[in-house]
């Protein structure tokens, strides 16, 4: 079952690691652009979670990089186990950050009215959150993925 799609190491796997790292730094970079999103501990916590997704992905797509360049199979069963653990870890904080800062902006911006009335830049947040919906969906396939290859290697 070498030969999964987004597996470590091939050209779908890198793909799938740039997309997380992307989709993260876009979640990140509207969350910044927010002016006042530090009053918020749910948008701090969003920042930290995407954060260290970028950072996890960004790493993993080096590999996945350097592996296609020497050719290399990098699907030992250390190396996929340690792929699990981390996805798993960042899949989990990911989603815990993306609803609560889905959480506080529906309450702001629907509940409240506080968007209109007080001037937030909702728009802004509420690119962040869906950046961030999308990015756990796409460390929650790669989470999947690894655990398939984890079970045949």
């Amino acid at each position: 079952m070498k030969d999964v799609v987004g597996s470590p190491g091939t050209k779908t796997g890198l793909m799938l690691r740039v997309g997380q790292c992307g989709f993260a730094a876009a979640s990140i970079g509207f969350m910044a652009l927010a002016a006042g999103f530090s009053s918020y501990t749910a948008f701090c916590y969003l920042i930290a979670s995407m954060g260290l997704q970028v950072l996890w992905s960004f790493g993993l797509a080096c590999l996945d990089a350097y592996a296609l360049r020497i050719k290399k199979d990098i699907q030992s069963p250390v190396l996929v186990s340690l792929f699990v653990v981390g996805d798993w870890v960042t899949a989990t904080l990911s989603l815990a950050a993306a609803c609560s800062s889905a959480g506080i902006v529906v309450l702001y911006a629907n509940d409240l009215s506080l968007c209109r009335t007080e001037h937030l830049p909702c728009l802004k947040y509420q690119l962040s959150v869906t950046f961030a919906f999308i990015t756990w969906f796409l460390i929650a396939l790669s989470s999947y993925l690894m655990l398939w290859i984890l079970a045949s290697v």
